[in-house]
C-alpha cells in the first residue's frame, strides 16, 4: 500500500490473479477509481478502468480450483477471491450488470480489499438503501410482477438495497397509500408498469408534499414544494414514453441499475387548473384534438391491446375533425434555448442549469413573477381553428418517433413547448405527422406554429358562444388576435385533453409549468451510450 503526501487516503495497489495471469491492481481512493493493468508491456489487455460510481457490489468469492489448480497459483496456501460487479454499457442506452473475479495470495489481502471497496461504495451518498416499490399487475401485458420478481429484485438485492413491495390491487391504489404511509424513511420510490403508473405514483408524491408543507394544490398561482424523494421507473406498460424520454430505452434491467447507482434527474410537472380547481399533473404530452380524439378512440378498444393506438390513430386522421378555440400564453421570453434551435437536452443539459438558475435569482428578486396576475402585454392570445393543440415539457421521444413531438424540448427548464397545428387539408396533415419519423423540421409549415412558454390557457369556442362573460374578458385581456387558415374539414364542439395518455375531459383549462419540482432516478439521455464495458483513459477522464 502507498502512503501518499498531505493526509490523503492511501492508494491501494496489489498484484492479484485475473484469469491466469498476474496485474497490477489499483485503487485509487481520492480519485473513486479501480483499475488494473498488465504489468508486462505488449501483450493484449491494456489497462482497464471502473469509476466507484458505477461499481455495483463487491463480495467474496469461492475459488474455482480448476480454474486455478495448476501452475504458480498451486503454490498459495489458502488462495482466496472477490468479485466486484459493476455496470457494463451495451449497445443503444442499455446497461446490464457484468463482474469481475480477482484472485488473492492470502485471506487478509482480499478482505483488505473487500473492506477498502466497500467503503468507498459508502461514499457514494446518492445511492438509495430503502425503496418503497409498487408493482401494477395488470398493466401492459401483465408481466409487471414477472419482471420485478425476475429481473429487477435480484439486483436490488445484490446492491444491499431493502425494500418494502407493494402490488396494487385497483385503480388509484398506490396513490392512495402514498397518502398514508411513512415516505420520508424512505430514499425512492419505484413504480412497476406503464406510464399511467408513473403518473399515478407522481400524483400521489407531489399531492402528498404538498399536503405535509400546507399548500392548496387547488390555487393555480400557489407555489408548489420541491419534491426531493426521487422515483424510479421500471418499464412494464404498453407505453413507456416517461422512462424512453428519461433513460433512452425501455429496458428493466437498465432502469434498475440506473435506480441502484442513484442517478437523480430532475424534471418539470405542468399543473393542470379548471376555475380554480386542480384537476391533474403532467410531465410530457398534453393534447388536445387529434391526440386526444386518438386515445378517447382507444380507450374504447382496450381488447385489442396496443394495436388499438395504430387503429384509432388512422381511424382519427381520416375523420380530419377541427376544433375552435382561445389559446393564450405567457411567453417564456428570458429562457436560454427556443423551439427550433436544435439543441436537443442531454445528461448534463446546459440549458437546463441556466434556466434553473435563472429561475431561482428571479425568485430572490421578486415576490411574484412580472404579470403574476395572467394581465399585462406580456400575454398573447391564438384564436383559430385546430386539428391539434399540444403542449410537451419533454421531446416525447419514442421507438415511433426518434425525435418526438419537439425535439429541442428539454426535461428541466421551467418551460413548455406549445405546438398549434391549425386547420388545412388531409395531405398537408400526413406531412406533418411524417416528419416526426425522419430528419426534417417538422415545424417548418405555414399551418404549425411553436412557441416555448411557462403558462397557457384555452377555451374551447362553444363554451365562449354559452358564456358571453369569457369572450369580454379575453377581448379586455389579450391584445393579439391571429387569423385561421382557411381549408375544408369537418368541425366538431370539443375534444377531450390526452394527459400523458389519460383522458382529461375539460374545454377550458389553466396549465403551469412548474420548474424541476420532481425529480427521477435517471441521468438523461447520454450523447455517447455505446462506451465500452471497461472504460478507457479518455472515459475515465470525462467521468471523473
Amino acid at each position: 500500500m502507498e502512503q501518499p503526501a498531505g493526509g490523503r487516503r492511501p492508494r491501494l495497489v496489489s498484484s492479484l490473479a485475473l484469469g491466469q495471469r498476474a496485474w497490477e491492481v489499483t485503487l485509487e481512493r481520492e480519485q473513486g477509481l479501480l483499475s488494473w493493468r498488465d504489468p508486462q508491456p505488449g501483450r493484449a489487455g491494456g489497462n482497464c478502468f471502473i469509476p466507484a460510481s458505477h461499481i455495483i457490489a463487491v463480495e467474496e468469492t469461492e475459488v474455482d480450483e480448476k480454474e486455478y489448480g495448476s501452475g504458480k497459483w498451486q503454490k498459495m496456501t489458502k488462495p482466496r477471491a472477490f468479485t466486484v460487479y459493476y455496470v457494463k454499457r451495451a449497445q443503444k442506452h442499455r446497461w446490464r450488470c457484468s463482474e469481475v473475479t480477482f484472485l488473492c495470495a492470502d485471506e487478509q489481502l482480499c478482505n483488505q480489499w473487500i473492506q477498502a471497496l466497500k467503503e468507498l461504495l459508502e461514499l457514494q451518498k446518492s445511492r438509495p438503501k430503502q425503496l418503497l416499490v409498487y408493482i401494477n399487475p395488470y398493466g401492459g401485458k401483465r408481466q409487471g410482477k414477472r419482471i420485478y420478481e425476475q429481473k429487477v429484485a435480484p439486483l436490488f438485492s445484490l446492491a444491499s438495497i431493502s425494500t418494502d413491495v407493494v402490488v396494487t390491487e385497483h385503480a388509484n391504489h398506490a396513490k392512495d397509500n402514498l397518502f398514508e404511509v411513512n415516505i420520508y424513511k424512505y430514499d425512492g420510490i419505484v413504480c412497476v408498469g406503464g406510464d399511467g403508473m408513473f403518473s399515478e405514483v407522481m400524483h400521489g408524491l407531489i399531492g402528498r408534499i404538498q399536503k405535509d408543507s400546507g399548500i392548496d394544490q387547488n390555487n393555480p398561482k400557489a407555489p408548489l414544494v420541491q419534491c426531493n424523494i426521487r422515483i424510479g421507473i421500471i418499464p412494464a406498460g404498453s407505453t413507456d414514453c416517461i422512462c424512453y424520454a428519461t433513460v433512452g430505452v425501455t429496458d428493466p434491467v437498465t432502469s434498475a441499475l440506473h435506480i441502484i447507482v442513484g442517478d437523480s434527474q430532475p424534471l418539470d410537472v405542468s399543473s393542470i387548473h379548471h376555475n380554480n380547481t386542480f384537476l391533474k399533473y403532467s410531465v410530457s404530452l398534453l393534447g388536445y384534438g387529434f391526440y386526444g380524439d386518438i386515445l378517447k378512440d382507444s380507450e374504447k378498444k382496450r381488447w385489442m391491446g396496443t394495436i388499438r393506438y395504430d387503429y384509432s390513430g388512422f381511424k382519427t386522421f381520416l375523420s380530419h375533425h377541427y376544433y375552435e378555440g382561445t389559446v393564450s400564453f405567457l411567453p417564456a421570453k428570458h429562457t436560454v434555448g427556443s423551439p427550433r434551435d436544435n439543441k436537443r437536452c442531454r445528461t448534463g443539459c446546459y440549458i437546463c442549469r441556466q434556466n434553473k438558475q435563472q429561475a431561482e435569482e428571479q425568485q430572490k428578486t421578486y415576490e411574484l413573477e412580472p404579470n403574476e396576475d395572467g394581465g399585462g402585454e406580456d400575454w398573447k392570445v391564438i384564436k383559430g381553428k385546430f386539428l391539434a393543440i399540444n403542449a410537451v415539457t419533454m421531446s416525447c421521444a419514442c421507438p415511433r418517433s426518434p425525435k418526438g413531438l419537439s425535439p429541442a424540448a428539454h426535461l428541466a427548464d421551467g418551460s413548455a413547448d406549445l405546438i398549434l397545428v391549425r386547420k388545412c387539408s388531409r395531405f398537408n396533415f400526413l406531412r406533418y405527422l411524417i416528419r416526426h419519423t425522419n430528419q426534417d423540421d417538422q415545424f417548418d409549415f405555414t399551418f404549425v406554429e411553436v412557441y416555448r412558454v411557462k403558462k397557457f390557457q384555452f377555451t374551447s369556442k362553444h363554451l365562449e358562444d354559452n358564456d358571453s362573460d369569457v369572450k369580454d374578458i379575453g377581448k379586455k385581456r389579450f391584445g393579439q388576435i391571429c387569423r385561421d387558415h382557411p381549408a375544408c374539414c369537418c368541425s366538431l364542439s370539443k375534444s377531450i385533453w390526452n394527459c400523458d395518455g389519460e383522458p382529461l375531459d375539460s374545454s377550458a383549462i389553466e396549465v403551469r409549468v412548474h420548474c424541476q419540482l420532481m425529480k427521477l432516478f435517471a441521468r438523461g439521455i447520454e450523447e455517447n451510450p455505446n462506451d465500452e464495458t471497461i472504460y478507457n483513459q479518455s472515459t475515465i477522464e470525462q467521468l471523473l
